[in-house]
């Protein structure tokens, strides 16, 4: 990492250099100081905003966030510096050089990132973690950690408490299926993460886990390089949103309102009906070919519309291209029993009612397209929680409800992360984290993975 960002700095300050004195010559000290001084303050910037701990590399937008302020920082940096000792640096240089640095130091983490990722998920470079806790969330969490092995984390154990009751030997017996193995009990967390040589614990809530615990924990694990990792109870809540705070000398977890109304939300459906608008435009020829193709493949309409359930439990007319037979909701009781989708859905990767065409259309997620017309008239957002069928809403619970209190989107975080492939209790866990945590950066993360979600065609039928 530390020598891709050199060369992204060293090769962007060169060439702003190169292209900005093309037809003059420079002055020795001018020179020095684009050349050297310049590379030498933005990589020490890079170190200053810890751009380089592993805490916040290889995951999430943190990464990328602290290489965009070590770069404003280094252009605030040199713009002060050249005015207090009125150094003649060139304006031009400075102004290309660092943007350019910038975008290639973040493409070059992007590369590197997915070489690990891919590394991670051929068993490399993982961390090995003990997971300690109440049975039910230590089982959900060996679950996440197993299907999200790009995280670089790997189960040695888990440590639990005493059985209790036949609902905690069936999570057990579901631990061992997943060839996780019970290392011992809660006291014994500690003893075994030394013993084991793991690199982290993980420490769920649980009613036997107090601060006096805890301090313990930490204490013991000095001895080594182990990680200490605390889940705090309310769960999904990330980023801004979370801030420790001292009240009457505790340091207490201070969880912010989620943004889901007021001028934010006005900004979104403005860049998202923009966004819906261009591409519309942009798309106009590809729309055409395909409804061509829907018409000429089998009878019928081209789009399918349907009602879906969106902002607040509004119903609206949910397009797409048309991508079965014009009976297919006729025929579907009669492939009720053979769904391979979750308790709520019905799903078949081979599923006898799609078209030639329409194969094609789902495996690219281009039968979506058409709600970028739902985008533009408001109904829709680019981002957001999967639009729900009104049966689906029926069964509900109070927090899968909260799915309403945004409008659903083009795509989200149940599109990057397997779609028909998920079970009904992840696909919730997904929209409940997107509604508790939306940001802009958030969306356009999940816009950047969605197209690879697409290339790959994961869950995709």
């Amino acid at each position: 990492m530390v020598l891709a960002d050199l060369v992204a700095i060293l090769a962007s300050t060169i060439f702003a250099f190169a292209l900005r004195f093309a037809s003059e010559e420079a002055h020795a000290f001018e020179s020095f100081v684009m050349l050297a001084i310049v590379p030498v303050a933005w990589f020490a910037a890079l170190f200053v905003h810890r751009a380089y701990e592993a805490r916040f590399m290889a995951l999430g937008s943190e990464e990328f966030d602290r290489v965009l302020r070590a770069s404003i920082f280094t252009l605030a940096l040199v713009g002060a510096t050249s005015w207090a000792f009125q150094l003649d640096i060139a304006r031009g240089y400075v102004l290309f050089a660092i943007p350019l640095g910038t975008v290639l130091v973040i493409v070059l983490r992007y590369v590197l990132r997915r070489r690990l990722h891919a590394q991670r998920e051929q068993g490399l470079h993982m961390q090995s973690v003990i997971v300690a806790g109440h049975r039910e969330g230590v089982l959900a969490m060996v679950r996440q950690i197993s299907r999200a092995k790009y995280h670089g984390m790997e189960v040695a154990g888990v440590c639990l408490p005493p059985l209790r009751g036949a609902r905690e030997a069936m999570e057990e017996r579901a631990l061992a299926a997943l060839g996780v193995p019970v290392l011992g009990d809660l006291d014994d967390v500690a003893r075994i993460s030394l013993e084991h040589g793991v690199d982290a614990v993980a420490i769920l809530p649980t009613a036997d886990v107090d601060g006096a615990f805890l301090r313990r924990l930490g204490w013991a694990l000095e001895e080594s390089h182990t990680q200490l990792y605390v889940a705090p109870a309310v769960t999904e809540v990330v980023g801004p949103r979370v801030a420790i705070r001292p009240v009457c000398g505790l340091p207490l977890l201070h969880l912010e309102r989620p943004e889901l109304t007021g001028f934010r939300r006005l900004l979104k459906g403005t860049v998202d009906r923009t966004a819906a608008a261009a591409g519309i435009l942009v798309l106009a020829p590809v729309l055409i070919g395909i409804a061509v193709a829907v018409k000429l493949d089998s009878r019928g309409p081209v789009f399918f519309r349907q009602e879906r359930v969106g902002l607040e439990g509004r119903t609206f007319s949910m397009l797409k291209f048309r991508s079965m037979v014009v009976d297919a909701e006729a025929r579907l009781r009669e492939l009720a029993t053979a769904s391979e989708g979750n308790a709520v859905l019905f799903k078949m990767k081979h599923d006898p009612r799609v078209t030639r065409v329409g194969r094609v259309l789902r495996r690219l997620s281009l039968d979506e397209l058409p709600q970028l017309f739902n985008v533009l008239v408001g109904q829709m957002s680019l981002v957001g929680p999967r639009p729900p069928l009104a049966r689906e809403v029926a069964v509900y619970g109070d927090d899968a409800r909260r799915r309403l209190m945004v409008k659903p989107g083009l795509t989200g975080l149940w599109q990057i992360n397997g779609r028909s492939d998920l079970d009904w209790d992840e696909s919730v866990r997904l929209d409940l984290r997107y509604v508790e945590n939306w940001s802009f950066m958030f969306d356009f993360m999940i816009l950047w993975k969605t197209f690879g979600a697409v290339v790959r065609s994961r869950g995709a039928y």
